[in-house]
This record gives structure tokens, sequence and C-alpha cells, in this order.
């Protein structure tokens, strides 16, 4: 078949399409230069055909949403741009499929038979945004070769009043009815009166639902002797003392509070783990293992965290909020997690009823303009207001971490070979981070020429150490000595004469002199007395947010191409480990790893910033030898 439209017009169970749905997918794809013959590939699957010329479509809300952020006609922030383009560029990679079929029943189900619980439009029927239905196609819709579900873990960060509780709960009732034999959906949270949120909202749902309320009509129904005429239905849902509950299939909504004495032993279909935000840190962590480490007896389980930013350090929320910025950047090789992280691109920008469309993608739906320009008039005249309204209709946490750099940005400044005899009778800057005795230690050597900045790193690990820290870093050091990136240092213990002698070697064999080393004020004292002996000039930096500024730089010149860092892999992996904790009360960055696992390591980034830091610090004195002619 060729051509647009096919003879007799294209139909929708029926009736011709007059430029309606039909006509509207047909737009999309060609806005996004496929033809009509391109729709019929099967990751993309949006029609089949009934008998010779009926054609049935259905509407692809990903390619209608991805196709609106591409148009500008939504405001969204770096991080739902990214993970759409990543969604569209999978399909197209055929990584997997889509099924417009289970996508849109459950779309269509939640429509139907889900609805508004509270407010002016309490009782309503539930309509979706297509923003809420791109994500629930994303999530019901993707499907590996056996049509079971691909992502599994779900982190949505969201503005307050955006109707997360809502969906969720339209959401759960969904799985819950429509799940199978034995289908069991959980909600999460620190104390049940939180967990009562998601798990009443479906209760009250339930007793909306026409269907329900004919089952009930007839259970109740009485004989003129006021005996019941009908046995219970088995599909009726129930609420019980401890559960919902529905008998014909053995299926159960139940609330979870951190405290309940049982851990264990759960076998869910859904979790919603809900305002992950505020979980204190190390239950919250175990809690959220508890469920994830549950899923082993269900083919296409989901867990679904959802919350606006909190308070919380180095809990859930933080450990997801990096593991989704690593996945986005294209730094991880996650494959179940998919993040939609509705948050502000500009902190600055606090206060612009634009950019903070960004974070709160119902604007004009469930949270009214007029409203949140109020909330903006009552935080510019108040510190305490202004830091919760970032958190709650920005999605700005305090202390927020967050991956540092793209992947691609990493990739970019890598590949090219130099070496130090390439860079004789040239000045430079050295920084030097120790870590401990027993673990990595990094020294960079940063030289310029013709407004490029070339990296030299070197580590050092001690020698009975190197077998142990390739297991627990996952990373090959015995090939990284060979290179001549690594090199072994004492035997327990780093020997600091070895970082010495590579320091001093730079003068005694290269004829390249540093004009000024910084270290981290927790350096070795004799080691930085004995380079201080020789004649350098050697200052401490502080890795902390005071560093802010040498970070937006490095930033800065690594996307435009002004740092080189070589074919050395293990700086990569260090710059790909880097994360950044955001303090928005200053509008300051502090470099953190991205992961506190013992095998992820930023040493030579740390380095890096501190040789960085003498070339920003001592401009004035060392700058026009710095550029070395250039």
């Amino acid at each position: 078949m060729t051509g647009y439209p096919p003879p007799g017009g294209l139909r929708d169970g029926g009736p011709r399409d007059r430029g309606g749905i039909l006509s509207s997918i047909y737009c999309d794809l060609t806005r996004f230069g496929r033809t009509y013959a391109d729709i019929r590939r099967p990751n993309w699957a949006c029609f089949y055909l009934q008998g010779d010329r009926q054609i049935k479509v259905m509407k692809n809300y990903i390619l209608e949403y991805y196709q609106q952020i591409k148009n500008g006609e939504v405001e969204v922030g770096r991080w739902i741009r990214l993970v759409y383009e990543l969604i569209v560029r999978d399909l197209d990679e055929g990584k997997y499929k889509y099924s417009p079929k289970k996508a849109n029943e459950a779309i269509r189900w939640i429509e139907t038979h889900c609805y508004h619980v509270e407010g002016r439009k309490a009782t309503k029927p539930l309509k979706l945004e297509t923003w809420q239905k791109a994500q629930i196609a994303a999530v019901f819709g993707l499907v590996d070769p056996d049509g079971l579900r691909h992502y599994r873990e779900i982190f949505e960060v969201i503005g307050r009043k955006n109707g997360k509780t809502l969906k969720a709960a339209g959401i759960g009732r969904f799985i819950w009815v429509t799940g199978g034999f034995g289908t069991r959906v959980y909600n999460v949270a620190p104390k049940l009166d939180q967990a009562d949120l998601v798990y009443n909202a479906i209760w009250t749902m339930t007793q909306l639902d026409p269907e329900w309320i004919e089952k009930e009509r007839k259970r109740n129904e009485r004989d003129a002797h006021k005996r019941r005429i009908n046995d219970d239905d088995p599909t009726q849902e129930k609420h019980r003392m401890t559960d919902l509950f529905i008998p014909a299939t053995s299926s159960t909504i139940k609330k979870i509070a951190f405290a309940a004495k049982r851990s264990d032993g759960f076998n869910p279909s859904l979790v919603i783990c809900d305002e992950i935000a505020a979980w204190p840190a190390a239950p919250g962590i175990a809690q959220y293992e508890v469920m994830a480490s549950a899923f082993g007896a269900r083919d296409d389980p989901i867990l679904w965290s959802i919350t606006t930013a909190g308070d919380v350090d180095e809990g859930i929320y933080d450990e997801l909020m990096k593991r989704s910025t690593r996945f986005l950047l294209g730094e991880s090789t996650e494959s179940r997690l998919l993040p939609f992280i509705y948050q502000i691109d500009d902190v600055d920008k606090w206060d612009d009823i634009n950019e903070l469309r960004k974070a709160n993608p119902n604007l004009g739906v469930s949270i009214k303009v007029d409203y949140l320009l109020e909330e903006i008039e009552k935080a510019r005249g108040s510190h305490s207001k202004k830091v919760e309204f970032l958190k709650k209709y920005c999605n700005i946490k305090q202390n927020a971490t967050q991956a540092w750099l793209d992947s691609e940005v990493v990739q970019k400044a890598s590949g090219d070979r130099f070496t130090l005899e390439d860079f004789r009778d040239c000045y430079a800057v050295v920084g030097v981070d120790l870590s401990q005795t027993t673990d990595l230690s990094a020294v960079t050597v940063l030289i310029e020429r013709d407004r490029k900045i070339y990296t030299f790193a070197h580590f050092w690990l001690p020698a009975e150490k190197i077998k142990e820290a390739s297991v627990r870093d996952s990373l090959p050091y015995d090939a990284y000595i060979k290179r001549g990136i690594l090199s072994p240092s004492g035997t327990n213990f780093i020997d600091y004469k070895d970082i010495y002698r590579y320091i001093t070697n730079l003068v005694e064999k290269y004829q390249i002199y540093p004009l000024k080393v910084g270290y981290d004020r927790y350096s070795a004292t004799y080691l930085i007395q004995d380079l201080k002996a020789y004649g350098f000039q050697c200052d401490d930096v502080y890795q902390g947010t005071n560093l802010s500024g040498v970070i937006s730089e490095t930033e800065g010149r690594l996307k435009d191409g002004g740092i080189r860092i070589g074919d050395n892999d293990l700086l990569k992996v260090h710059f790909l480990n880097s994360a950044l904790k955001h303090d928005s009360e200053r509008n300051r960055n502090k470099l953190v790893k991205v992961s506190q696992n013992a095998g992820t390591h930023i040493d030579g980034v740390a380095a890096f910033l501190d040789a960085m830091t003498m070339r920003a610090k001592y401009n004035d004195e060392i700058g026009g030898q710095l550029i070395n002619g250039g």
C-alpha cells in the first residue's frame, strides 16, 4: 500500500476520519521525517489492518508529547527533554517495541474508571493531560520481545499540586483490577497517614465507579422480607480491615509504613513509593531496597516513586536522582530505570512563570497561574518561604546532587594522544589529591598551549591492593599500569616519595616548570614540606562550594573543546563519576561522587580542580606565563 491517504480514506472502526486523530498522527509522523510507509515499522506499531482497506490507528502519545517538546509547544526542562529523546532514539534503534494496544488500554481504563476525589472536580472522571498520557504510554507501552514492560523502576519528580497522587491512584487501581490473579499493590511511606493518601484515593475512586455502584446496588437488593436477593459478586472490590480486596482474583492493595514489623516476604506487582524526598535516609534506602528486591517472582513489576524535592540528605531521593541523571547523561548502563524529572533549569529564574512550567506541567490545569504568582510574592519577601518554594514548585533541593557532565562532553575531550615530551620548556600548574594512604592518589598537570589546556593525570595504588581494588572498582588497574597512567606504590601503603619524584621529574626530565602546586589540605604534611623545600610554590585548596566558579569554568571549557584529557581512560572514568551538590540558597556547587559506593572514585577530578584553582587564584601573577606564548 502506498500513498496517503489510501484508497477509500482512513477509517477508525468505521467512520471516515475528517482531519481528526488519524490525520493528526500522520501529521505528527511526517514532522519527524517519517513517511506513511515508515509507520509500519514494528518498533512504532501505530496501526494495524482490518480486512483489505480498513485501518485502525492508535494514537502514540509519546510521539505527540515529544513533538510538542521539539516544536516548543510545551516548556520542559533538560531532564524531560533528555528522557523523551532517549525513548525515541531507543525505539528507532529497536531496543524495545511500542505496543499502542497496551499503552492505550491503560490510558482508556484510567479515564473510564478513575475519578477526582476532592476539590472542585470531585466525582468527575479523571481526564489525563498529554504529558500524563505520554508517561503512562512509556511505562505500559514500551515492551520487550515477549510483550513484557521494559521499564520497571519509575522515578517521578514533579511540583506540588500537579496531580501526582491522583495519577498514582489511577495507576494503582488499574493494575489492581486488571493485573490478574494474585496481584499485589503496595503504597509505601514512612508513616501510615502518608501511605493513606494514595490508598484512600484508590478506594474513593472505586466507590465512584458506576460499575462498582451497580454491583453494590445488586448486593443490597432485598425482597419483601428484607432478605438479600443476590449473592456477593466476587469481582466487586471490597474494603477490609487491613487491605482492599477483590475476591475473584485474590488481589489486594495494602499500605505499608516503615514501622511495619514485616520487612520482607513481599511479592509486589506494583509498589508506589510516596514522597520519597521526605524518607529518612538509612531507613528509607533500606525500605526501598526491600521492595525492589521482592520483584523476582513477577514478570513485569513496577516500582513507581513519586515526589517533590525535599530536605533529607543522602537518602533514597538523592540516590535515585544521581542514578537518574547519570542514566540520562549516558553515563550508566541502566536499562530498567525511567526517570521523569520535572525541574527548572535556571535557579536564577525561580520566579519566572515560564521557567516554572518546567517543574509544573499541569500549570493552568490543576495548579492555577494566579495561585503560583501569589506564592512567588510570598517567597520574595521571606528567605524561608523562598527555600520552601524552590523545593515544592521548582523541585530544587537546597543541597541537591546530580551527575555533572554529559558523557558526550567527556568523550569530546578524550581520545587524542599527547605526551609530556611534546611540552618541553612549558609552564604548568599541578594539582595533588592524596586520598588515603591505602587507596587511590592522583596528580594532574595542566599545560596551556594555543588556548587549549592539555591534561596529564597519573595515579598510584599500593601494590598489594591492586587486585582487590580491581574487583571492588570493576576497573582494569593492571592494564592502566601497562599503559603508564597508574603506578604501584609501596606495599600496603602509598609511598609519597613516588609522588614527589613524579612532580620533580617534570622539571628534571622534561623541563616542564610548575608555577603553582595546589593540594587538598588533608595531604601528607611531609610531602608538601618536601615539595616546598625543592622550590615549588604550594597552596592548599578546600574542596567545597568555594570552587563553584572553578567548576563552572571547567564545565564551560570542556563543552567548548578547550580542555583535552587525552587517552587517559581512568581520568575519563573519574569525570563520569563526578556529581555536583547544589546549594540553592547560595546558588553554588560542590564536587561529590555520583555514588557513595566504595568503588566510585573522583580523585583525578579533585586533583584537576586543585590545579584549575591555582590558575584562577594566581592568574594576575602567572597567567601570562601559563599561556606558553599562545
